[in-house]
């Protein structure tokens, strides 16, 4: 969880293939079947839906919608798939670990103009000023969790800060994926201003992936920088991740394999889960940490 640091000068750089618009349109589909959170430009009027002429009973209204609109993105990284979120008319938050990473989040926001509200802390102790109706958490970022107690302890806290009847959408890497596609392999990409060597070994006993990254950045000077930087991640079969979300309290809704959008497979590489806020476990997720 401490990982990108200097990684994430060249983050976006090595992640410009990524289909950040395509995922968002699919998760955009994804709230509208399943969830209850509007994008901005369909809820202009659902503040006058009770129909009462009372202002107060307005201002009440205006801030249940505002909660049960809001968004937040769970290991946000650097903003890119906020952005599309912002977009597409949804009022976004995001939270990441990596300050490195939010202050390139930062920027892209100041220069695009979109209101997207960054904050800097750990997805398994996440505090919320309110509520809101939709967690996300895309590429992977629930696989840095390495032990199945954090995920259930990272969506404890989700159902706790759910909106009544709001839902989470997360994805996950597979053991199939770090076993038989990826794990000890090795990648090597070069570009115009960087390169980098991704070293991958993964260990079926732990089902733990250890990413080791050398990057090296062209400096002004004509030199180049070299850094290096060690990730792990755990890989989850469906069946595990099924078990964590109902340990968690919340109610599975929906899998669905990433790159198909079918049922998951045993051989499917990145897996969606939709699950739903359970209000009857709010209490004792409390009493636990007390």
């Amino acid at each position: 969880m401490d990982s990108y640091t200097d990684f994430a000068l060249v983050y976006d750089t090595f992640m410009d293939e990524t289909p950040y618009s395509e995922w968002a349109d699919f998760i955009s589909d994804l709230i509208k079947e399943y969830g209850i959170t509007k994008p901005k430009s369909n809820n202009t009027n659902d503040v006058f839906s009770a129909g009462s002429d009372e202002a107060g009973d307005d201002l009440e209204q205006t801030m249940l919608s505002q909660e049960r609109d809001l968004v937040v993105e769970l290991g946000c990284g650097t903003g890119s798939f906020a952005q599309e979120m912002a977009k597409r008319g949804y009022d976004i938050m995001g939270i990441d670990n990596s300050e490195q990473m939010l202050q390139i989040a930062i920027d892209k926001r100041d220069k695009s103009g979109y209101d997207i509200m960054y904050l800097e802390q750990d997805m398994r102790e996440f505090e919320l000023y309110s509520t809101a109706g939709t967690f996300l958490s895309v590429c992977d970022s629930v696989n840095y969790l390495t032990e199945p107690e954090d995920v259930v302890k990272m969506l404890s806290l989700v159902n706790n800060y759910l909106y009544p009847g709001g839902i989470i959408i997360f994805d996950f890497n597979t053991v199939y994926k770090y076993r038989d596609v990826i794990g000890n392999t090795t990648i090597a990409e070069d570009r115009d201003d960087c390169a980098f060597i991704w070293d991958n070994w993964y260990d079926s006993d732990t089902c733990i992936n250890e990413y080791d990254l050398t990057i090296f950045v062209h400096e002004e000077d004509d030199r180049y920088r070299r850094f290096s930087e060690t990730h792990f991640q755990r890989g989850y079969t469906l069946e595990e991740m099924i078990r964590i979300v109902e340990e968690s309290g919340m109610d599975l809704v929906k899998t669905i394999d990433a790159d198909t959008h079918e049922d998951p497979t045993d051989e499917s590489e990145r897996i969606y889960i939709i699950a739903r806020k359970n209000s009857d476990n709010n209490v004792t997720v409390y009493k636990e940490e007390e």
